[in-house]
């Protein structure tokens, strides 16, 4: 760790020694105005291409940039809701430019800036694969407190509890569980198995910038376990001064609670050098008990989360950025919450987390342009004292201690080729695990230490209408005795100015270790279930095609997108669990064994419609077709079956926004969950059965006014107050057939995460 450290200090010292020999007095000058109303626009980036520099523009739609590098350079003006500018100006020494611009309104949730694609910035039009974002817009318009709240709107992903106890959540994509989907934070691979057991809850929304989410094969970028599709999250990071506070509480029909607050704040230098996005978040929520028999639905759930991103800018060419959060979390489940220890009760599921991250980051831009560097290292550390317990018992407290470092760099080099560009990308990775989780009331003892060495690259060559990446992925993992190659095409084609075509190829693997389904101990029939890795558990493999058409069209100000998506995924020695008996203590023993292979395929819908700021509309469904290429047999108690559980033929969404008068909106969302089957283990049931769902319908609706308070002579800034209304689930649709008392098989539980609740939020802006 030492070392690293030094290599970033080292570099930053350059940077920073070179950054006093390049100071000049070429300025540039000028406003941002809107193309139609003629109005000046506030808060406008204003980026000088390929270089650190850049500003916002003023209450008042003006801009500065002073000490510019001479020559010819590239101004881009980007907004969220207008398209982004890029205009060619010459700068002088000792002379002072002005360039005034307008730029075209355009709404928001067709086309934005992604990273997740290859690594690097490019337009979402403009990438050889499909990648949707889970924009501001959404995240607050869904009053989401978590990560949890909001996956769900996008077409393809579902978000479901998988334990009434301790309510893990778990995201699916394109029908796969969770542990198919690579989950990043800053496209760094931070989350380790035992990260993603609750992770979803643990990351608020008060910290989240946007999420850039891939369906199908990631491995050659990102690595092992990005099979079924990539999710990156993106932090917010500190780009003008600015304070806000928030609450939002809300209550069941029960009268159980859950308030959420945050705090934001942003400092940024007056030269734009330096600045600091400081954030915290605290959350309570009550359990939630449905049939009322005293044994909860969902748990109590208590987060704490403090932290910072900031960044410092060493030269004109040059970035360090450096994040820290630490996470405290508490969440039990069961019988007795508020009254009895644990070992006092006769079912009780609690974990208690203590979570520090860090990542530290150096970026170099050549002046040419043409160079790009980025090295970087991430770590995590979590500590979890848990009790998984049934019948009174006092063994079984448990700790899990887990340490995850990753360390990398990052080389691209664009050039002409022909009648194209090209980017040719390339990058080193190392990836570190140490998990230790005990319960020795079990006898339960899981080390494992996992070493990832993983290189890769690729290369781009793409105009306005061809894009055709090739590359690939070469990964050692210490569990698998020979090295592991991915590789990755993608073509896109655009054949007239509206339409797009895209045809993606890539393969993946996952490794035989443990992941956060092991990690998780559920209740069933009064005892626990353990899971455990068959001798011999060989890796998994996987085969990933998708094609897509995407139409774009503008009618006036009407922004319209329609997106069709067909996927096919073949696994291969598929990672499924078979009952294997009971121990001692009669605990039912689960192990993670291979099935002879798997096929995922379906089609994705997605349609957008926008009318500027003033109304918004998207929508997706999903045809999913998972089936076992041969019958398994899960239960001896049952016949063999093809068909691969909690995973819905046909599912969906839409999310509807309107701002009628400026200040009002109103948003309206909803999800739609097909039938699926359903495993369900004896226990409150006589004998292991395979259940059949209902179909869910999940339908939300908010309204909103922000006040204009006051205006700060100095910085131009508007106070604002935003006062918000809303129901979760109105028509509060809930699983029916919930298992009761202390037998009940905890994972038995399907359907909404929440029932019909209301909610109030407040947030004030400074």
């Amino acid at each position: 760790m030492k070392k690293r450290l030094c290599c970033f200090v080292l570099a930053a010292m350059a940077s920073c020694f070179w950054s006093f020999l390049s100071a000049t007095d070429a300025h540039l000058t000028g406003h941002v105005l809107d193309a139609h109303s003629g109005e000046h626009l506030p808060f406008v980036n204003v980026q000088i291409k390929g270089t650190t520099i850049g500003c916002l523009t003023d209450e008042s739609g003006h801009y500065f940039l002073k000490n510019l590098p001479e020559g010819k350079q590239t101004v881009v003006f980007s907004m969220m809701g207008y398209e982004t500018l890029e205009q060619e100006v010459i700068i002088k020494a000792d002379v002072t430019t002005e360039l005034k611009v307008q730029i075209e309104e355009q709404s928001f949730v067709l086309d934005n800036v992604v990273v997740t694609a290859n690594k690097y910035e490019t337009k979402q039009k403009e990438v050889a694969t499909i990648v949707n974002v889970v924009s501001p817009l959404i995240i607050e318009g869904t009053s989401a407190s978590s990560m949890a709240d909001v996956l769900g709107f996008q077409t393809g992903l579902r978000v479901e509890m998988s334990c009434s106890n301790c309510g893990v959540p778990q995201l699916r994509i394109n029908g796969l569980e969770g542990q198919y989907t690579q989950i990043l934070l800053d496209s760094r691979p931070i989350f380790s198995s035992l990260a993603s057991v609750y992770g979803l809850e643990q990351v608020p929304a008060g910290m989240v910038d946007r999420i850039e989410v891939i369906r199908g094969g990631g491995s050659a970028l990102f690595g092992a376990n990005a099979i079924a599709g990539v999710v990156n999250i993106i932090t917010k990071e500190p780009v003008r001064n600015f304070f806000n506070v928030s609450n939002t509480t809300s209550f069941t029909d029960h009268g159980t609670y859950d308030i959420s607050t945050n705090m934001n704040a942003s400092v940024v230098s007056e030269n734009q050098k330096a600045g600091i996005y400081l954030f915290g978040v605290q959350r309570n929520r009550q359990p939630y008990d449905r049939d009322q028999d005293g044994y909860s639905e969902y748990p109590l759930l208590g987060t704490t989360m403090l932290g910072f991103r900031s960044f410092f800018k060493t030269t004109d060419y040059s970035k360090l950025t450096a994040e820290y959060h630490h996470t405290t979390e508490q969440r039990r489940g069961g019988y007795g919450i508020d009254s009895l220890q644990p070992h006092e009760s006769p079912l009780t599921e609690q974990l208690k987390h203590n979570i520090d991250a860090a990542t530290l980051k150096w970026d170099y831009y050549t002046p040419d342009n043409k160079h790009f560097v980025s090295v970087y290292s991430s770590f995590q550390h979590i500590n979890r004292d848990s009790y998984f317990g049934t019948n009174y018992n006092p063994n079984a407290y448990g700790n899990s201690r887990d340490i995850t470092s990753v360390t990398g760099a990052q080389y691209r080099f664009s050039y002409p080729c022909g009648r194209m560009n090209a980017d040719l990308s390339a990058g080193v990775e190392y990836s570190f695990n140490d998990l230790h989780d005990r319960i020795l009331g079990y006898g339960r003892n899981i080390e494992q230490q996992v070493h990832l060495y993983g290189g890769y690259v690729q290369n781009e060559w793409k105009n306005k209408l061809w894009s055709v990446l090739i590359g690939g992925r070469l990964e050692k993992h210490n569990l698998l005795s020979k090295p592991v190659f991915s590789p990755r095409a993608n073509l896109r084609y655009r054949p007239i100015e509206q339409v797009i075509m895209r045809l993606s190829y890539a393969s993946g693997y996952r490794a035989p270790q443990a992941y956060e389904e092991d990690l998780h101990v559920g209740a069933v029939g009064g005892e626990v279930s353990l899971i455990s890795l068959a001798e011999g558990l060989r890796p998994e493999y996987s085969n990933s095609v998708s094609a897509s058409v995407d139409w774009y069209e503008r009618f006036g100000k009407w922004d319209c997108n329609l997106t069709v998506e067909g996927f096919f995924t073949q696994l291969d020695n598929v990672f499924a669990l078979v009952e294997n008996g009971h121990d001692a203590q009669g605990n039912l023993l689960l192990t993670r064994t291979n099935a002879s292979g798997a096929r995922v395929a379906g089609l994705n819908v997605e349609g957008k419609v926008a009318y500027g700021h003033l109304f918004s509309l998207q929508a997706g469904y999903t045809y999913n077709y998972s089936r076992y290429i041969e019958p398994f047999q899960w239960s001896e108690d049952l016949a063999p079956q093809t068909r691969m559980f909690r995973t819905p033929d046909h599912y969906g969404y839409f999310l509807a926004n309107i701002e009628p008068v400026h200040g009002l909106k109103l948003t309206t969302n909803g999800k739609v969950t097909g039938r699926m089957f359903l495993q369900h283990y004896a226990g409150y049931v006589e004998a292991d059965c395979e259940t059949l769902s209902p179909i869910f319908f999940e339908w939300d609706a908010k309204v909103s006014y922000e006040i204009h308070l006051y205006s700060n002579k100095t910085s131009h800034t508007p106070y604002t107050l935003e006062i918000a209304l809303g129901v979760k689930n109105l028509l509060d649709h809930f699983q029916r057939d919930i298992d009761q008392g202390m037998d009940r098989d905890a994972a038995y539980i399907y359907g909404p995460a929440i029932p019909r609740s209301y909610f109030f939020g407040v947030n004030l802006k400074i």
